[in-house]
């Protein structure tokens, strides 16, 4: 699988630290692809999108392909694991209390992805020219919506938009929404924390990865904007590029 993949954190224009973490790795047999956006006092937010972000990969790297339910099993596993270590560290450190992460994991490999989420990070596919949110944020304004008490748009400026309803470390256990699907030459992917789409509204998002460009030119163009906007969170944001696909022969 050719894969093109740009990924960027950065601090905004208004936070003095940064609590996002991510990882970004392709080659020619897979790509794994990780966003983190933690919470807590006193870092404790930094620390936890970190441990998240190398448990995951731990679990996730050693993936050869996501066509079987054993990997989404593996998938759902690093999630369940990284949630009981923060757990157990938040409730061992006095300073670490309130400590959580958002957690949207990636796996493309062959013509298949596979995704898993937890919080409101996002994951989103552009295909054909339509940009479609793959996965569905745990936030309370989403509750909101699911019930038709608020349009996007109300959800968008709501006081409350910042408020998740599941995270990774804020309990003893966590329950993990998976995802899968085809993966096709001209798919984009964007991996992105609410500090970026919190702050560009989705037909923007689309008109900037529909840019003729590269995958690391298109990243920066996207902090750009939410930086231009206001960059009132950290901002990370990793863009994947499909080209072509790679199929085994059978031998």
């Amino acid at each position: 699988m050719e894969l093109s993949v740009g990924a960027r954190t950065d601090v905004g224009m208004v936070r003095s630290g940064n609590e996002d973490s991510f990882f970004a790795e392709a080659d020619a047999r897979r790509g794994v692809f990780v966003v983190a956006d933690g919470m807590g006092g006193h870092a404790a937010g930094e620390v936890a999108s970190e441990m998240a972000v190398q448990i995951i990969c731990r679990y996730l790297l050693p993936l050869e392909h996501v066509r079987d339910e054993a990997s989404g099993a593996q998938m759902a596993e690093s999630l369940r694991d990284a949630n009981r270590t923060i757990y157990a560290r938040m409730l061992a450190e006095v300073d670490k209390k309130g400590m959580g992460t958002t957690a949207s994991c990636l796996v493309l490999s062959e013509n298949q992805y596979l995704i898993g989420q937890v919080g409101d990070s996002r994951i989103y596919l552009l295909r054909d020219g339509v940009l479609r949110q793959v996965t569905k944020d745990h936030s309370f304004v989403q509750e909101q919506m699911d019930a038709g008490l608020l349009t996007p748009e109300q959800a968008r400026r709501h006081p409350y938009s910042n408020v998740i309803t599941r995270c990774v470390g804020s309990h003893e256990s966590v329950e993990v929404d998976l995802y899968r699907g085809d993966a096709v030459p001209g798919d984009v992917f964007l991996l992105a924390s609410d500090g970026l789409t919190g702050m560009v509204d989705d037909r923007r998002l689309q008109q900037i990865l529909l840019a003729q460009s590269t995958a690391g030119r298109i990243v920066d163009a996207l902090v750009a904007e939410a930086n231009g906007r206001g960059g009132l969170d950290n901002i990370t944001a990793i863009v994947i590029q499909v080209g072509a696909v790679l199929v085994p022969t059978a031998t």
